[in-house]
This record gives structure tokens, C-alpha cells and sequence, in this order.
């Protein structure tokens, strides 16, 4: 066995480990197995990236797959928040930040409205690691506040973590003010696509897919800062077509209408309780929230994964994926004069077909 091989078998005992009782909403029991790992030599860095960040993915994978509640989820995750408390504060932790001193300031935040705050708590736990000293203000952090610490502390640059793609015109925002302010701005989390793609449309000065990443980039020479006093239409220019803007004020109006016209379409939901009845609309709601991302993007792609993502959520809750059809018709329906909107639908419809019929097979 390689050396390689026996490193990632030992991970993957702490890993289970730390999973076993992370699911079970063991605090006591995953804080001793990540203990027990540093006593064994594994790093801290190590430990957050390698091992309590794999945990958490697996969280939402489980979640996803109807393997585990949503109360099951949010346990698990908190007791992760609690094993990062608790790497924090280990003196292995304050022993490998002294002997890195004086990197610099980073601000860590997430975007206004994104609640996934793991994600940047783990950077700035590793980055404090490597010696810099890190205001983490942690999740949904409006973008006044954010800047007005900016103007207070006066950092070397910002870390700014969404997970939600929903979130972005959001980030974009963010990314604007505080670059206004002179910082550079890194990116990362799901929400900036696995390959970065929505952080270079957005005009954010670096990105980084993982923890690990993010400080390398803020280890090497600092992103240089984009020019300021920007403007959305200057980085989105199809914006000025006013879609993005009419479909999210009249999202609301939108879910009522499908919501209405699914009940002649979808005779079922005449027998829906009024659980069944909430989660319908929240799954509207959602569509409607995607549909405004993807045109404030102008990328019918990610309006497409996110329906293939959702049917296969409804498939692992024994949900027929086909419900979503009607849903699209009376969105395209009331959006017959927003041709980047009937496109994304469009778009949608042939990326759900094309799932479904990977998932079945040849005939």
C-alpha cells in the first residue's frame, strides 16, 4: 500500500468516525474523535479540510438523497460548528498561529441571506492557522455593515462565501461596494459554480473552490482590486432589458398564479394536506427565485441544473420529477413577453428530459 493510500485509509477512519457521530447529534462523541485525530498526528489544517469539511459534504449529500432529515441535517451540523469551536481553541490551533505571525487582515463573511456559515468559518479558522489575523463576521452579513467595517479596520482583502446561486445578484453587490472601498475580493462556496465562473462574470478579483485554495491565493501576492465606481450593467449588460427586474418583483404574483392553475392541472392536489400544500409552493418559489438568478446572469444552464437538481430531490422523496412540467408551462405562460425568461424555461424542459431519460435508460 502506498504511503498516499494508507494516509487517505487513516483519514477515512476519523472521517467515519466524526460522521458517526455527527449524524447521531453527538457533540461530545464527534468533539473526542477530532481530538483523537490531532493526537494521532493528523494536522489541524488537515483535520478542517480533510476531514470535518468532507463530513459536511456528506451531510448534504445524505440530505439530498432522503437518507436524512432535515432536523438530522441541521444536527449535524451543528455539531460540526462545535468541533470547529473546539479546534479553535486547542493549543495545538494558537501554537501553529504564533509560529506564523503578521500576514496581514482578512475579512470573512458571508453575503446577505446566506446562512451556510460553515463554509467560512473554515477558512478563517485556517487562515488564522497560517498567521493572519481574521475578522469572521459569519453568516447573512448586510452589505452595510460589511462595509462599514471595512472602513473601520481597513483589512487587506475580503473573503466572501455563498453557497445559494440565488444569492449572487446579492454578491455582486458585495463584491461592487467593497471593492469600492479599495480591498480586492476573493470568492468561493457553491454558489460561484464548481469552476468559478460566476466570480469572473461578477467582477470579484480571485476565487477559490475550497478552504484549502483560498489561502493559498491569499498566501501568495494579493489580488490586484478592480476599478471602482462600477455598476451591474457594466459587468451584466443584458440587464438593461429589465427581465431580471420585472420577474423578481413580480415573483410573488407568479407563485400565486402557478400555485392556482396547478390545482385544475395536477387533480392530486385536491388531496394534498396543508404540509404538502406549503412545500408546493416553497418548491415554486424556489423555481421562481432561479429563473430571476439565471436571467440576472444570463445563463440558462443554471437554471436547467438547478430543475434536474430539484426532480432528483423529489425522485428520492418518491415525488414523480414529471410534476415539474405543468409548473414550467404556467411560468412560460405569464412570461410569453420575456424572451431570456421562455428561453431559460425552455432550456429547463430539455435538461429535465434529458435527465430522465438517463435515468431510465435505453428502452
Amino acid at each position: 500500500m502506498t504511503d498516499v493510500a494508507q494516509r487517505n485509509d487513516g483519514l477515512a477512519t476519523w472521517t467515519d468516525g466524526l460522521w458517526e457521530a455527527a449524524v447521531a447529534g453527538d457533540e461530545y462523541a464527534a468533539t473526542d474523535a477530532a481530538l483523537a485525530a490531532l493526537d494521532h498526528g493528523v494536522g489541524m489544517e488537515t483535520l478542517l479540510i480533510e476531514v470535518v469539511a468532507r463530513v459536511q459534504a456528506r451531510v448534504g449529500q445524505e440530505w439530498a438523497a432522503n437518507r436524512i432529515t432535515v432536523a438530522q441535517e441541521h444536527s449535524a451540523t451543528a455539531v460540526n460548528e462545535r468541533v470547529i469551536a473546539a479546534l479553535a481553541l486547542h493549543p495545538a490551533a494558537r501554537d501553529a498561529a504564533r509560529a506564523e505571525p503578521g500576514r496581514g487582515r482578512i475579512t470573512v463573511a458571508c453575503v446577505d441571506g446566506e446562512w451556510h456559515g460553515l463554509p467560512a468559518r473554515l477558512l478563517a479558522e485556517v487562515l488564522r492557522l497560517r498567521g493572519w489575523r481574521v475578522d469572521h463576521l459569519g453568516a447573512q452579513v448586510p452589505t452595510p455593515h460589511l462595509i462599514a467595517h471595512l472602513h473601520r479596520t481597513g483589512p487587506d482583502a475580503v473573503a466572501l462565501s455563498s453557497s445559494i446561486a440565488t444569492r449572487l445578484p446579492t454578491a455582486h453587490a458585495a463584491i461592487t461596494a467593497c471593492q469600492a472601498t479599495g480591498t480586492p475580493v476573493l470568492v468561493g462556496g457553491a454558489a460561484f459554480g464548481p469552476d468559478g465562473r460566476y466570480a469572473r462574470l461578477l467582477g470579484a478579483d480571485a476565487w477559490a473552490p475550497d478552504a484549502r485554495a483560498a489561502a493559498d491565493r491569499l498566501d501568495g501576492d494579493l489580488p490586484a482590486v478592480a476599478p471602482a465606481s462600477r455598476h451591474s450593467t457594466d459587468d451584466l449588460p443584458h440587464l438593461d432589458d429589465q427581465e431580471y427586474t420585472l420577474v423578481t418583483r413580480s415573483a410573488s404574483r407568479l407563485v400565486r398564479h402557478v400555485m392556482s392553475e396547478l390545482e385544475q392541472r395536477v387533480p392530486e392536489m385536491a388531496r394534498y394536506t396543508v404540509q404538502q400544500r406549503r412545500h408546493t409552493a416553497e418548491d415554486i418559489a424556489h423555481l421562481v427565485d432561479f429563473l430571476a438568478t439565471a436571467l440576472y446572469l444570463n445563463d440558462p444552464e443554471l437554471f436547467g441544473g438547478f430543475l434536474t437538481w430539484m426532480a432528483g430531490i423529489l425522485t428520492a422523496r418518491g415525488v414523480p420529477a414529471s410534476t415539474l412540467y405543468p409548473a414550467l408551462d404556467l411560468l412560460a405562460s405569464r412570461l410569453t413577453e420575456f424572451p431570456r425568461a421562455t428561453g431559460a424555461l425552455a432550456h429547463a424542459r430539455a435538461a429535465l428530459r434529458a435527465s430522465e431519460s438517463r435515468a431510465t435508460g435505453p428502452a
